[in-house]
């Protein structure tokens, strides 16, 4: 087995501002393609205040979610969680999750998922962002967000 080792600095890898109602952006970080490794992929996920991540869940993948700047709530299966920095959140299969910033400043969480494939997902709703852009005016989510998201294993619960 080849040993392989890989460090990804501040704005290298791919980023896209998110649509309506994160208004943030995720920068995508560790994926197959980067490591070589085709067990996981993570990256940073920022939610503007106000902003949320529709509640969803991941029918074939596990996620663990690490907040590490920013306050708002995770909720998981109906049940409201404070988010602080070093809040941690492990997320099952098929569990229903949302993201509320309802702090005054960006919420920013870590994300690593397996099997990898939250990368698309951001890639295929979101628009590039690049070091140094202006976050855009807020933008709508595709039209087709919730066919995008049965493609890639997701489930939207709730519009």
């Amino acid at each position: 087995m080849e040993k392989r080792s890989v460090v990804m600095q501040p704005g290298e890898g791919p980023s896209f501002w998110q649509p309506k109602p994160a208004n943030g952006h995720a920068e995508v970080k560790l994926t197959p393609g980067a490591t070589g490794h085709d067990g996981y992929s993570a990256g940073f996920q920022t939610v503007s205040p106000g902003g949320r991540i529709r509640p969803h869940s991941h029918d074939a993948q596990v996620e663990m979610q690490v907040c590490f700047r920013g306050n708002g709530r995770i909720v998981i299966d109906d049940e409201s969680h404070p988010l602080v920095p070093g809040t941690m959140a492990f997320l099952g299969k098929s569990s229903i999750h949302e993201i509320i910033n309802d702090g005054a400043e960006d919420l920013v969480m870590l994300w690593v998922i397996s099997p990898p494939g939250l990368e698309d997902f951001f890639a295929a709703i979101g628009r590039e962002r690049k070091p140094g852009d202006k976050a855009p005016e807020p933008f709508a989510r595709p039209t087709d967000v919730v066919a995008i998201e049965r493609v890639m294993g997701m489930q939207d619960t709730k519009a």
